[in-house]
């Protein structure tokens, strides 16, 4: 777990293309043996499906990595800052732009790629998806923003339409797969999925409104994606049980653990007063001002957006019915579990502040992103 972090932290932290590159590698290692080791049943399937998948796009960043790096017109640099005033010729931009997008289509995960992560997340130990669902996804998001955004201005501006395309069908498909899944787990993954087009339509609509909204997407779904495995993993190491139609009535020997989950439940489908609510406005407001799409594809678009936000309480207050409510669970177990104890509470608690904090005083975020945000929009306004 600590490789694990150390290959986040420095993927975040890396200010060169090369070891933004090793560390996205350097944390694969580690993923595939926390699921291998730790996982369920089909542990050896899924881990195997997610080196492959991963790895599979990380020969495209490569390329993309060593195709910038030595093309640079003063002479081969890796260094962001450098990089960031070069100019390539259109044709090559389009083509380090759509390496790049592969690796990260991967790990947001952008349909298709994403058939990995349900897998894994349904095998995985629930520590496993914490930081799978709060970490790892989102280093995809801060490549698109930091390496295809603020690198490869020319060639975004033509892939935008397309991203909020794949993330307005990425919102509603997920949603419904959701509903039909019956591994608690796999139900939370594809919501992960599901949110993550949010944040797909903010990083294409390139307003200021809209890519803050992503970033606020990408900490908000952070908090409560990682609260939700951790709630489900305690649950269903309680009761031994994982599929939803053989749960029922844990609201009555679980009372905390219900509360819990139950106001995570709210955080997710966007609740106002809350991180998802704030995010999502944020999206719908930059898509809708936009100046780079007409009225009409804005409208269609806010619409579908619209359903995929209808969608979300419905498999989220299902699941929530099938687990906590009724009395089969109660009455066959007689009650004999124990409910959250000192330690679960003060981690869920702990994640659940800054979700009412940023809900309630989004600036707390906004203010730390704003400025790089309008720097990396500079590219786009002054062509």
């Amino acid at each position: 777990m600590l490789a694990m972090y150390s290959g986040q932290i420095g993927s975040f932290s890396s200010r060169d293309l090369l070891l933004f590159f090793i560390m996205w590698e350097l944390e694969l290692i580690p993923v595939y043996l926390l699921l291998s080791m730790w996982g369920g049943k089909k542990r050896l399937y899924s881990a195997t499906k997610f080196i492959l998948y991963t790895a599979g796009g990380s020969i495209f960043l490569l390329i993309g990595v060593l195709g910038m790096g030595l093309y640079g017109s003063n002479g081969p640099t890796l260094d962001f800052e450098r990089l960031a005033n070069q100019s390539y010729p259109v044709t090559l931009e389009i083509i380090f732009y759509f390496g790049f997008l592969i690796a990260y289509a991967v790990k947001l995960p952008i349909i298709p790629l994403h058939t990995w992560l349900p897998d894994t997340h349904g095998e995985a130990h629930y520590s496993t998806c914490m930081l799978l669902a709060g970490i790892l996804l989102k280093m995809g998001a801060y490549g698109l923003i930091r390496i295809n955004m603020e690198l490869l201005p020319h060639a975004h501006s033509i892939f935008s339409p397309w991203l909020v395309i794949v993330g307005t069908i990425q919102i509603i498909y997920a949603a419904s797969t959701s509903l039909g899944q019956r591994n608690l787990k796999k139900r939370i993954a594809y919501s992960s999925v599901s949110h993550m087009g949010f944040t797909i339509i903010g990083i294409g609509s390139i307003t200021d409104m809209g890519l803050n909204g992503a970033i606020l997407q990408i900490l908000s779904h952070g908090f409560i994606g990682a609260a939700l495995f951790f709630l489900v993993g305690t649950g269903c190491d309680r009761i031994r049980l994982i599929y939803l139609d053989e749960m029922g009535g844990i609201s009555i020997p679980m009372p905390k653990i219900f509360t819990m989950f139950s106001s995570f439940s709210m955080a997710s489908l966007a609740l106002p007063g809350m991180s998802g609510f704030v995010a999502e406005s944020a999206v719908f407001f930059g898509i809708i001002t936009s100046p780079k799409y007409l009225l009409m594809p804005k409208m269609l678009i806010t619409f579908v957006m619209a359903i995929g936000m209808i969608l979300t309480p419905i498999y989220l207050l299902s699941m929530s019915r099938q687990m906590f409510y009724g009395y089969k669970l109660f009455n066959v177990q007689n009650s004999n579990f124990m409910d959250s104890g000192p330690r679960e509470l003060f981690v869920s608690i702990c994640i659940f502040l800054p979700v009412i904090g940023v809900g309630i005083y989004p600036d707390f975020v906004l203010s730390l992103s704003v400025d790089k945000v309008q720097a990396i929009l500079s590219n786009y306004f002054h062509r």
